[in-house]
């Protein structure tokens, strides 16, 4: 895992859209973990000693060895001091069956290359350990006396074997890779793999990590998967085996990858991917690995919401721990089981084998789905319990059966059909403020008549504007307002696309002749003024660039690097071949715009980036990730324009560019002459 993590809710939906992820494999090796939903990930190793702290710093987590910088030999000493001595494999497992959990997924070696089961491959292992233990075999036996799978995370990277490559960049002179072969080290995983699906019985996952260095191939990918399967057919792998993951966002990217699932890494993506099996990883609180500092933990609200809302758009919630070094879950973990496992009993026909919502949004929460021949339940979960006690559920087609409420199985529930929608109707306070669930029955398979579609380039314009009003559900007829006011079967017919010339609000609703079908979609569109360009001015091509060293793990106050000493750069670029960590580059100047109009912005870097024009922040990609792109719109008047556009890399691939184009157009790489800086004196 990567060693700065961040949560990102609902981010990255066109994006993530536009990924052309595998679909969906009829395989019945995936339909435990499709019903499961909900795993327990465990990240333990050496680096639990230092409990995140190393010559002072404390924030530090399982990548400790990379983050402090670690000598190899001063790390492994760390293996004479391992001796959890309150570890309890079945207290562990029973923790995570009482958490509602159904599977568990843990560290059988992490990117220090130590490994927690019995390798005879390698002495870096726990037997060569004072406690002398093989973690996975105890693991593997206490799921299966308590009903839950087994799964193991392998990490490709390795920091400790000799053949491995590249090495870090900050112990290339005490550690050269004179002699190192990359083959041989493949040779190496291949035996481990091998050892991990021969010996300690049948696995449920292969979930593997590091893919993201240069040194594995699509070709390394391929022939680690095929082992994988070999060995056991009916083990599930994830898509970190493979060279397809793009980013933290977690989905593959082609095709030609392999990988039976997505892996969002603290992140849940916007909405469902239909026919794509996914699991976002999260932390309880910001390290994977045991840090005794970090105290930002989630609530248990938080985390419950979490699993519902990954449930509702079709994915399982894979929660971590990181175990003390003395083989205990911190309390706080336990504490936020507990919780977890408490909602459960009572929701947990909610999340458990159940699919993504046919709704695209809910007012009040999230749904989760149960098909049965002939019946379905649509399960309500309400983190925003209404006032009035009722709940409107939009463009449901269904013949009513029933409703209850899931905590008080009591209490009356009224479910009766309002229009378009159905109205449920329940008395009284929510039995759980966290998250309550309505379950509703229907006859037949959820039929839904989705919200008709208000598509355009952006909410702002400069000139004019075209925007496409088009049915969710095909057949129907689109009506619209332009006032406000609620659209009716008498309101103009949607045929064409709207220009709009002066801001409006848009109100659209589908019909089947004069019955309404769907919810009322409401969309503003502003007319602005663009930005004024800052005038003439002397200037000669390209930006003044200024550099400075230092371990960012976000874009720091820039106003002392702007008295630093500039240099001339072309354009605000750096190439994947770029290799310097730990540096920060800022880059000033004017950026020239054409013509007037609504400008679309795109930053793609690795690490962290931000843009300013005219000293407006447009586009926002802070904090440490890997190669991602993020978008900003500016309303910008032809002429010049002052621009500042700052860039991080901490460790790993480097990468910054930037795209522009009219909102609504094909972006492109921003011309190099479109860049200018004041002229040297």
């Amino acid at each position: 895992m990567v060693p700065l993590t961040r949560l990102s809710l609902g981010s990255g939906l066109a994006a993530l859209l536009a990924l052309h992820a595998p679909a969906q494999q009829p395989d019945a090796r995936l339909d435990w973990w499709r019903e499961a939903r909900f795993g327990l990930f465990l990240h333990w190793g050496l680096y639990a000693i230092p409990a995140g702290e190393w010559q002072g710093r404390t924030d530090h987590g399982e990548w400790i060895r990379d983050t402090a910088r670690i000598p190899v030999g001063e790390y492994e000493q760390l293996q004479a001091r391992w001796s959890p001595v309150r570890f309890d494999a079945d207290a562990w497992v029973r923790m995570a069956k009482d958490a509602g959990m159904r599977y568990v997924v843990i560290t059988t070696k992490h990117h220090d290359g130590f490994a927690l089961f019995d390798s005879r491959h390698t002495g870096w292992d726990v037997m060569g350990t004072p406690w002398r233990r093989d973690v996975m075999q105890e693991l593997a036996d206490a799921c299966r006396r308590h009903g839950l799978r087994i799964g193991w995370y392998h990490s490709i990277l390795d920091w400790h074997h000799p053949d491995y490559l590249p090495r870090r960049p900050w112990e290339a002179g005490a550690r050269g890779a004179e002699g190192a072969e990359f083959a041989r080290y493949v040779e190496f995983l291949h035996a481990q793999v091998t050892e991990l699906l021969t010996r300690y019985g049948p696995i449920g996952v292969m979930w593997f990590d590091g893919e993201w260095e240069s040194t594995w191939t699509h070709a390394h990918g391929k022939a680690l998967y095929e082992l994988c399967r070999r060995l056991q057919p009916d083990v599930i792998v994830n898509n970190r085996v493979d060279k397809g993951r793009a980013g933290m966002a977690g989905m593959t990217t082609g095709a030609e990858f392999l990988g039976d699932f997505g892996t969002p890494e603290q992140e849940v993506p916007a909405t469902g991917v239909p026919g794509v099996d996914w699991e976002s990883c999260i932390t309880m609180n910001r390290h994977w690995g045991w840090n005794r500092a970090d105290t930002a933990w989630k609530s248990d609200q938080e985390l419950i919401r979490m699993l519902v809302d990954i449930a509702s758009k079709g994915g399982n919630l894979l929660l971590n721990i990181g175990p003390t070094a003395a083989g205990e879950f911190p309390p706080e973990s336990v504490a936020r089981l507990k919780a977890i496992g408490a909602w459960m009993a009572a929701h947990g026909e909610a999340i458990h084998g159940t699919t993504a919502s046919p709704f695209e949004a809910l007012p009040f929460g999230r749904c989760t789905v149960r098909t049965r021949r002939g019946a379905s339940t649509l399960y309500l979960h309400v983190f925003e319990w209404p006032a009035d006690g009722v709940l409107m559920v939009p463009g449901l087609g269904n013949e009513l059966r029933g409703a209850r409420l899931l905590a008080d199985p009591d209490r009356k529930v009224e479910a009766v059909r309002a229009g378009a929608d159905v109205r449920v109707r329940i008395p009284g306070p929510s039995p759980d403020p966290r998250c309550a669930v309505v379950a509703l029955e229907l006859a037949g398979a959820p039929l839904v008549y989705r919200a008709p579609v208000v598509a355009a380039a952006h909410d702002e314009f400069v000139d004019e504007l075209r925007v496409e009003l088009r049915p969710g559900t095909p057949g129907l007829d689109v009506r619209y307002t332009l006032d406000g006011s609620e659209p009716g079967p008498g309101s103009p017919r949607a045929n064409e696309p709207l220009v709009l010339r002066d801001t409006a609000t848009v109100r659209t609703r589908t019909f089947a002749g004069d019955t309404a079908r769907s919810a009322v979609v409401t969309r503003t569109f502003t007319r602005v003024r663009p930005w004024p360009a800052a005038g003439a001015a002397d200037t000669e091509p390209g930006l003044h660039l200024r550099v400075q060293k230092g371990a960012f793990a976000r874009i720091p106050d820039l106003t002392p690097l702007a008295a630093l000493q500039a240099v001339a750069a072309a354009a605000p670029e750096v190439p994947a071949t770029f290799r310097e960590e730990d540096v920060l580059h800022l880059y000033e100047g004017f950026l020239a715009i054409q013509r007037d109009g609504l400008h679309e912005f795109a930053l793609t870097s690795d690490d962290g980036s931000r843009l300013w024009i005219d000293d407006r922040l447009v586009v926002d990609h802070d904090g440490a990730h890997g190669p991602q792109e993020r978008r900003g719109f500016a309303p910008l008047a032809q002429g010049l324009h002052r621009v500042r556009i700052a860039w991080f890399n901490r460790t790993g691939g480097a990468l910054l560019r930037v795209h522009s184009g009219l909102a609504g157009a094909a972006l492109a790489p921003v011309p190099l002459e479109a860049w200018r800086r004041p002229r040297s004196r």
